[in-house]
């Protein structure tokens, strides 16, 4: 038997919201509904994607790759039913800016539906900094960019869209005496080694945790790879304080790691879309911020 895409919403509905009944109660289905399908497409795969925990419901290593897919499968089915309503030809180049924290996370999917919607665009993206993406949308050599929305210094010159608001979390080694912890607080925080992701948005993001703070923490390293902060986490060599836009629970060698609430919560990260204010968007920068936000009449700010 192969899985359906019930199956599929129900196992998402599962995983964003972290138990049985409350998927249920937002599907408008009975739990014993959900608990099937989970358990049907579990047998169809052959593995365990979902295990119970204290708090609900939490994905196995194998669930967290599938939910990556079954996302995106979802999304192409979304896209394929609407694909030939009011469609419209785009040709033309389209300018991209992205900045490295993002590129890894909000764009390749995006990009690729892009390409494959409107395939007689081409395409063009540059990855820099925010500082010189923002120059780079008000000189017009960028039509739109993907970005950490904080990091912009000229808001009032750029229109903006929020694509993905992503809290940040403690990440700690499996195991970690915080680990069982509801919350971690500052205080908890200043007595580990720290590792910080030393890209502009983070970096001061991050800094406002230690500003009611009588000390700062001991720096166990900086650098600008996220999967170098995973693996240090994830070794024991420090903890590190991340939005959810790059959680991932296994560093790349397969070790686990824990992501907690702060006691002291930190602004969440708004990703989203900038583009010149007053200046004609052009047809291929339309289709993809339509694309990217899929609400073409959201109101942007």
């Amino acid at each position: 038997m192969s899985f359906s895409f019930r199956q599929l919403r129900y196992f998402v509905a599962v995983s964003e919201i972290g138990s049985i009944s409350g998927a249920a109660r937002d599907l408008s289905v009975s739990q014993s509904t959900v608990t099937e399908a989970i358990k049907d497409l579990e047998a169809d795969l052959g593995v365990v994607l979902l295990e119970r925990h204290s708090r609900g419901m939490g994905l196995t290593h194998k669930g967290h790759a599938f939910l990556r897919h079954a996302n995106r499968i979802l999304a192409e089915v979304s896209y394929a039913r609407g694909v030939f309503e009011d469609q419209v030809q785009v040709s033309g180049t389209l300018n991209v800016g992205v900045t490295s924290i993002v590129a890894g996370y909000a764009l390749p999917d995006l990009l690729a539906r892009y390409r494959r919607a409107f395939g007689a665009t081409a395409v063009r993206v540059v990855e820099d900094a925010p500082e010189y993406l923002e120059h780079y949308l008000l000189s017009g050599e960028l039509d739109v960019a993907i970005l950490i929305l904080s990091a912009l210094s000229e808001r009032g010159a750029l229109n903006t869209a929020v694509m993905e608001t992503s809290p940040f979390r403690a990440w700690l080694p499996n195991g970690h005496r915080l680990s069982g912890s509801a919350a971690v607080s500052r205080e908890a925080l200043l007595e580990e080694r720290f590792i910080l992701l030393n890209t502009d948005e983070i970096r001061l993001a991050t800094a406002e945790l230690w500003t009611a703070a009588s000390r700062k923490p001991g720096m166990a390293m900086r650098t600008s790879s996220v999967e170098a902060v995973r693996s240090l986490v994830a070794t024991g060599a420090g903890v590190s304080v991340l939005p959810d836009l790059v959680y991932r629970p296994w560093s790349l060698e397969g070790d686990r790691i824990d992501g907690v609430a702060l006691a002291e919560p930190l602004p969440p990260v708004e990703v989203g879309l900038a583009w010149r204010r007053g200046a004609a968007v052009s047809e291929p920068a339309r289709a993809f911020i339509d694309l990217a936000l899929e609400q073409p009449s959201l109101q942007h700010r």
